[in-house]
Parts: structure tokens; C-alpha cells; sequence
């Protein structure tokens, strides 16, 4: 069985990609030849600012979709080795989700 890999890239513009591999080298390749995600082609050159490695790529797929949901102030968190922070920083997106007002249609 191989390992797996989460890793996230940061783009040209200073956004972040979030994605998960078995082979992190070669994909890495693939994100800085055009080959990677559709997020990443027009955001060239990218550059690796963080990987997690996982038993195998199911996990590093499972964590890669748990980071994908957090905001960026959270990644920058993970990505700065910050993880102090991080119940902190998910306590406050809760709370702006839930003080966010639901089912508003204007003129009702």
C-alpha cells in the first residue's frame, strides 16, 4: 500500500489549493505544467507551502476535503504550524454562521 498526501499550494494571486495525491512530486509537476487542476492552470506558478502524509490516500482524501471547508485564516493556521489556533478560529466561523440570518426572501 502507498502513502497519501494532503497538500496545499499557493497560487500567483495568494489563494490556496487544496488537494490530495499518492505521489506528491509528480503532481506537483503537474500543477506547475499546466496539467494539474483547472483552480491551479490559470494560477501559475504555484508553490507547495504545506503536506500532511497519510497511510494512504483515502485518508489524505478525507483530510483534503476537511481542510477544503475551512476559511483562510484557518489554513494560514495549519500552513504557519499555528495548530494552537485552530479551535479558536472554528469557534469563530460558527459563530458568524449561525448569526447569519436563514430563510430571508425580501418583500415577506
Amino acid at each position: 500500500m502507498s502513502s497519501g498526501y494532503m497538500y496545499i499550494l499557493e497560487c500567483s494571486d495568494g489563494s490556496y489549493y487544496v488537494g490530495s495525491t499518492c505521489h506528491l512530486e509528480r503532481r506537483l509537476a503537474q500543477h506547475q505544467n499546466g496539467e494539474g487542476a483547472n483552480y491551479t492552470k490559470s494560477r501559475l506558478p504555484v508553490k507547495l507551502v504545506y503536506f500532511e502524509e497519510f497511510p494512504d490516500v483515502a485518508q489524505a482524501f478525507y483530510r483534503e476535503k476537511q481542510v477544503q471547508g475551512w476559511g483562510r485564516k484557518k489554513r494560514e493556521a495549519l500552513i504557519w504550524g499555528r495548530q494552537d489556533q485552530l479551535p479558536d478560529l472554528a469557534k469563530k466561523y460558527s459563530l458568524r454562521v449561525e448569526s447569519t440570518p436563514q430563510d430571508q426572501t425580501p418583500g415577506t
